[in-house]
């Protein structure tokens, strides 16, 4: 039942044509407080139509309206302010939610349709370091949000293997490296190699020439380069795989820039075709003046291509194999520029599919309010932040709850999914510092504390037998804080689609934090298991409460322990 749309037929009703339903839907507003009612609805609006002050207009509409479940109406100046029937609504909203359990707030927006998402993406010959949590994080819950309204997502995970910096490294390694000492430690070496590289260029500037002289004979398929690229490339996805399993997210294709490396010649030919391409100081460039961007450099004077020659042709190719109805890129704010030209350049060869493309910008995650640079050597490795939220979070497991059965497992699903909750939780777009342990908390905006909140739901069940609630009984509850924990269950699936439509998974983390705090308010003023007349319909909330919460957990990419 979406009681919202309901109140929004029974004003139409008084209203009449001046405005439709679903402009009525949009109008309606949640009260601030209680006191005020459960929907709102402004008249100002309607004054010009209807010749009135908005004021009188109110109490008119007032003295009409009438729904089933609509209990009573007050009017505050030019609000009408609407108090829905509690029985009625949480009888609908539970029986809804029972009856469709984890598929409760699923869509058919997007028939099945292919959705591929360019996510994570680390560099070879690097660590997965903080600073790639929030591209893998974020595609993957976009992912599920996606399947939830009926797209079929393709999680690609369009590694880094490619570009100048391999020349930077080859040159690093011919210098100062030796094959001993990648074999002991693979990527702590290769690391080491790549920052000593830059902070020796500083000095050396015909360093960085070296480097693109070994990139090219990389490109042209020099044996020695070609080999020492390879050897980078598989130590690189051992240890990628190795942290991708420690967060329990998988790919349906793993395909770097070097996969485009042959496919390149079709895009800049094109380009040709259409008479887009330019030389400018012996480089080949699209001019994209009209769009307000710089030219979008698509070959060096030496022939060497570009991310952006590699992009153009991995959205050839998606849009031949996928025949997707949207692409999504979900990469730093600080690209926004690469795809703005990317965009305008599949629309300068007359490509209809290219605003189908769509640039899913986010903020940093920073330290002490600083960006976190692996150039500098300034990296947090993911997998030690992993690795220390699991142990902060078993040691307060083994406080709360020393007998707990596979409490290794449990500190393990807690303290991950804390880490992606507190990233997730963020508005997309924001900056954020991380400070783990408060990150780990069992207390406040935390994952932990959803997780904690839908462990103590299952509990509740478990002492009451678990009992069998179904959708084909009548659940009726009108207290006030059962009320708040039915207004949210009914949201959900409105939830749902706004974070679709705003590519948003916070919004998402802010309902399973507003249904657990709602729910603690609950469980702290109501005996659930007292034996009455509305004990069954208490336990159904209850239900509905760790389905739901463990479905926002879900689409999050976060795991929901039973006991904590």
């Amino acid at each position: 039942m979406n009681y919202k749309l309901l109140v929004a037929k029974a004003l139409h009703e008084q209203i009449g044509e001046t405005l439709t339903v679903e402009k009525i839907f949009a109008l309606l507003e949640k009260p601030k407080t209680a006191e005020h009612g459960d929907v709102a609805f402004p008249t100002f609006i309607l004054a010009k139509e209807f010749k009135k002050a908005p004021q009188q207009i109110a109490t008119d509409l007032g003295e009409k309206i009438s729904s089933i479940i609509i209990e009573k109406i007050e009017v505050v100046g030019p609000y009408l302010n609407f108090f829905l029937d509690k029985k009625i609504v949480s009888a609908a909203v539970l029986a809804d939610v029972l009856e469709k359990g984890e598929h409760y707030g699923d869509l058919a927006i997007g028939e099945n349709r292919n959705v591929p998402i360019d996510m994570s993406s680390p560099n070879i010959a690097k660590p997965i370091s903080m600073g790639h949590l929030r591209s893998t994080v974020i595609g993957n819950a976009l992912a599920n949000i996606y399947s939830k309204v009926g797209y079929r997502p393709i999680k690609i995970n369009h590694l880094g293997d490619w570009g100048t910096q391999f020349g930077k490294l080859i040159v690093a390694y011919k210098l100062w490296g030796n094959a001993e000492a990648i074999d002991a430690e693979p990527i702590t070496e290769l690391l080491r190699l790549y920052v000593k590289f830059h902070a020796i260029a500083e000095e050396q500037p015909e360093l960085n020439e070296d480097a693109r002289i070994w990139f090219k004979k990389l490109e042209d398929g020099n044996e020695e380069a070609v080999s020492l690229w390879e050897w980078f490339r598989e130590e690189s996805l051992k240890e990628f795989n190795h942290i991708y399993d420690m967060i329990d997210i998988q790919f349906d294709a793993i395909s770097g820039e070097a996969f485009y490396n042959d496919k390149m010649d079709e895009v800049i030919d094109l380009l040709e075709e259409k008479n887009l391409l330019k030389i400018n100081q012996k480089a080949s460039i699209v001019d994209l003046d009209k769009y307000n961007l710089n030219p979008a450099l698509i070959k060096k004077s030496d022939g060497a291509t570009l991310y952006i020659t590699r992009d153009l042709a991995a959205a050839f190719y998606r849009k031949r194999n996928y025949d997707f109805a949207q692409s999504l890129y979900v990469v730093g704010n600080e690209q926004s520029n690469h795809f703005n030209q990317l965009n305008a350049v599949l629309k300068e060869m007359g490509l209809p599919w290219a605003d189908d493309m769509q640039h899913i910008a986010f903020g940093l995650i920073t330290q002490g309010g600083k960006k976190l640079s692996t150039r500098q050597g300034k990296i947090v490795l993911l997998e030690e932040v992993l690795n220390e939220a699991i142990n902060l979070a078993g040691k307060q497991i083994s406080e709360k709850n020393p007998d707990l059965p596979n409490k290794d497992e449990v500190a393990k699903q807690v303290g991950i999914g804390a880490v992606i909750f507190h990233d997730l939780k963020n508005d997309r777009l924001n900056n954020f510092d991380f400070v783990l342990e408060e990150v780990v908390r069992f207390e406040g905006e935390t994952g932990p504390y959803v997780q904690y909140t839908r462990a103590r739901a299952m509990s509740i069940l478990r002492k009451a037998g678990n009992p069998t609630t179904n959708s084909e009984d009548t659940y009726t509850l009108n207290d006030s804080y059962s009320w708040e924990i039915i207004k949210l269950l009914q949201e959900y699936p409105t939830i749902v689609k706004k974070s679709y439509e705003k590519r948003e998974p916070s919004i998402i983390a802010k309902h399973s934090l507003q249904l657990a705090q709602a729910f603690n308010r609950y469980y702290a003023n109501s005996k659930v298991l007292i034996e009455d007349a509305e004990k069954l319909a208490r336990l159904a909330l209850v239900q509905s409460v760790a389905t739901i919460l463990k479905e926002d957990l879900r689409l999050l990419g976060v795991k929901s322990p039973d006991q904590m």
